[in-house]
């Protein structure tokens, strides 16, 4: 039997508006050099076009595929219940090995490698060998692989999510016409919508900011 082998990465973990997306990707090991024949390495490396051309070839290469899309609403679930981002990972991790059932798999570690090793071991229902690293999305070819499919994956719900709500940027709290777009929506709506995650910091601030507004008009009234 040809040893199976997985990259498993994700793309949105730091973001405020949209999904965080999990992949994994699995190959037969001997396999894995059609990989690097792509030319694959971290997604954020790479254009837009090109990643999409590349998800196409991954997808008729690889043995199988598995992603996990875990929404805005979902994650400030998750943390209301005291599981973090990293322990959230942890188990999507674990719970797409245990899809996958390669033999070995290799995880871009966000960080604490060891600890995330310790953590989904718990979980694992087979005896996989487990590989966690920082930057792993650079260092092998299947988590390449799947840093790829990850970020192709999130790139098409953050379309959608353009299409009902028009520029929300990419999502991160880094980008301008993210902030921009939370701020008018803040100032028309009085609230923000679902897509964006109200437990990150950057969300409470803007909040906070309209709060503050009305206090002052109130106070302005009653001078």
């Amino acid at each position: 039997m040809p040893k199976i082998i997985a990259g498993i990465d994700e793309a949105g973990r730091g973001a405020v508006i949209g999904p965080l997306v999990i992949a994994g990707v699995s190959i037969e090991e001997e396999k894995e050099e059609e990989f690097r024949k792509l030319n694959v390495r971290d997604s954020k490396m790479i254009a837009p076009r090109v990643r999409v051309r590349l998800a196409e070839k991954i997808e008729k290469l690889a043995k199988d595929i598995v992603v996990v899309k875990v929404e805005a609403c979902k994650i400030d679930t998750y943390r209301k219940q005291g599981i973090n981002l990293n322990r959230l990972e942890a188990m999507k991790f674990a719970d797409i090995i245990n899809i996958i059932k390669p033999d070995k798999a290799f995880i871009d570690a966000p960080e604490n490698p060891e600890k995330l090793n310790l953590f989904i071991k718990k979980m694992l229902q087979e005896n996989t060998e487990l590989v966690s690293e920082h930057k792993a999305d650079s260092k092998y070819p299947v988590v390449s692989a799947a840093s790829i499919i990850a970020k192709v994956s999130r790139d098409a719900e953050i379309e959608k999510l353009k299409k009902k709500y028009g520029d929300i940027g990419p999502g991160y709290s880094s980008n301008k016409i993210t902030i921009k777009w939370m701020k008018d929506y803040m100032a028309r709506h009085g609230k923000l919508p679902d897509c964006v995650r109200h437990s990150w910091q950057t969300t409470k601030n803007i909040k906070g900011e309209k709060k503050q507004s009305r206090l002052s008009g109130w106070l302005r009234k009653n001078d």
